[in-house]
């Protein structure tokens, strides 16, 4: 196995079950359905065919649903294509009508009222640059810093602007709707920019009844500004790299990564790097060696997993995208290993890690290191446990076993982590019999090596591992 996980993005490349089946085969361990893109119907369609495969498939998966959040676009233009010249002025309105260079509409209701003289407005992802050089309440006037192509319904990123729009939007509900209908395991959420909107999300589905886990995705500099309390509040974050890097100076992106996989670390918290990971193999069966050593180091940067986009929903080769950047992940975890100077110390000591539990959690290592245990085991109603069992990075796989289909499910986004549904043993005995026939019948050991469990009692109550036992695998 690997440790790292991989999320692929569904879409028209890989909506088949033939398709959608050797990419479990190949290591993905969660699938992402993109509200930006297609009807609902659509992905019903797709979460259909997912569903399928997953019923047959013994390797445990999940469903994240990521919203579309706030995004700003331009309004339709005619000609299509015309180029905006550097110097040049051009109007922005808010309008639907059709538009054209000199003057465009876009959908973002408050933009005159927000913007301010001397912001920046960035179009299609900064590849036109523009700046703010005099209002009203009707229109913008922006001088053209870098011309380019305009084209139709193109994305707007205000960098220096506090957007007043919320960050869920109606189009947003009506998906968290689908997404609790659906039973979904996870939703992220877009352009978060404080923890309030997190917490409105969850207590959106906290009143619906579902146990939805909600991934904050980070993408604007004001969620920089509010990190840990973000972090605090999410179930995972996810590193947005495409709007990151167009709201912030692209250079601060690398370091920018670097700064919350360390915060998650610290507190607990799973997290995901995305965007660009295997860009070029939309087009090509082969990815460029930047971004071989763009997933690498996401790994390094201690990323729990890395997330395709395009390269699986529309590009020409899903199966091979998803069988690169696994390998990419085999050889990158056993140089981790294998090197102890690359080897990580453990997750500092927080307020909402300090318990029983996380304790526990931290000694862990130790043990695995002292005996030379082969594998750690643990009994996980919620995965409170497991996930923070997974932040230490131990060099041996983690068994996950829950009586909870969904908490299993969920537990598919935790690095080093296999989960696995199963009744409530009556005691622990009962516990580590099942452990071992379960790792002796796949030959991940042999008779003779030691293995950890964490259980507690009675096993199946949440809140209750306390115990810490060392077995050796046929002793049963």
């Amino acid at each position: 196995m690997i440790k790292t996980k991989i999320i692929a993005t569904l879409g028209p490349s890989c909506e088949q079950k033939e398709t959608i089946k050797p990419m479990i085969d190949n290591g993905v361990d969660i699938f992402r359905l993109n509200f930006s893109h297609g009807t609902l119907d659509a992905h019903a369609q797709l979460l259909e065919n997912l569903n399928a495969v997953r019923a047959e498939h013994r390797h445990t998966t999940a469903v994240m649903g990521d919203l579309c959040g706030p995004k700003i676009r331009i309004g339709r233009i005619h000609p299509d294509g015309e180029v905006l010249e550097t110097g040049e002025e051009v109007c922005i309105i808010h309008s639907k009508e059709q538009g054209n260079i000199n003057r465009f509409g876009t959908n973002y209701e408050s933009f005159s009222e927000d913007v301010e003289i001397g912001h920046r407005v960035f179009i299609d992802d900064g590849q036109i640059a523009l700046r703010v050089i005099r209002k009203d309440e009707e229109q913008t006037v922006c001088e053209v810093l870098v011309g380019g192509p305009l084209h139709s319904r193109k994305g707007i990123n205000l960098p220096d602007t506090n957007v007043s729009i919320p960050s869920i939007t109606e189009r947003d509900w009506e998906c968290v709707d689908w997404a609790i209908q659906h039973k979904v395991e996870f939703l992220a959420l877009s352009f978060v920019r404080s923890s309030d909107e997190i917490n409105q999300l969850k207590d959106y589905l906290n009143k619906a009844g579902t146990d939805i886990k909600v991934v904050a995705k980070i993408e604007t500099p004001q969620a920089l500004t509010h990190l840990e309390s973000i972090i605090k509040a999410s179930d995972a974050v996810l590193v947005a790299r495409g709007d990151l890097g167009v709201e912030m100076d692209l250079a601060e992106v690398p370091v920018i990564q670097k700064r919350i996989t360390l915060s998650c670390r610290r507190l607990g918290k799973p997290v995901i790097v995305a965007t660009q990971m295997l860009q070029s193999m939309i087009e090509n069966p082969v990815a460029t060696r930047a971004e071989v050593s763009d997933v690498a180091n996401a790994i390094m940067d201690l990323a729990d997993a890395v997330m395709l986009s395009g390269e699986t929903s529309v590009g020409k080769y899903p199966i091979k995208a998803a069988q690169t950047i696994r390998r990419i992940a085999r050889v990158t975890e056993e140089y981790l290993h294998q090197d102890e100077h690359a080897r990580l110390a453990t997750i500092t000591k927080d307020e909402l890690v300090m318990t029983a539990t996380a304790a526990i959690a931290r000694s862990i290592d130790q043990i695995v290191d002292d005996i030379s245990a082969k594998l750690v085991a643990v009994w996980s109603q919620t995965g409170t446990t497991v996930r923070l069992l997974s932040k230490e990075r131990l060099n041996v796989p983690v068994l996950a076993l829950s009586s909870n289909q969904r908490t299993c499910n969920q537990m598919s986004l935790l690095y080093g982590v296999i989960p696995r549904c199963q009744p409530i043993p009556e005691d622990n005995n009962r516990f580590t019999q099942i452990v071992c026939k379960f790792i002796l019948n796949r030959k991940w050991v042999q008779t003779g090596d030691k293995i950890v469990l964490l259980t507690g009692q009675p096993i199946g109550t949440a809140g209750a591992t306390n115990a810490v036992i060392v077995h050796t695998v046929g002793n049963e």
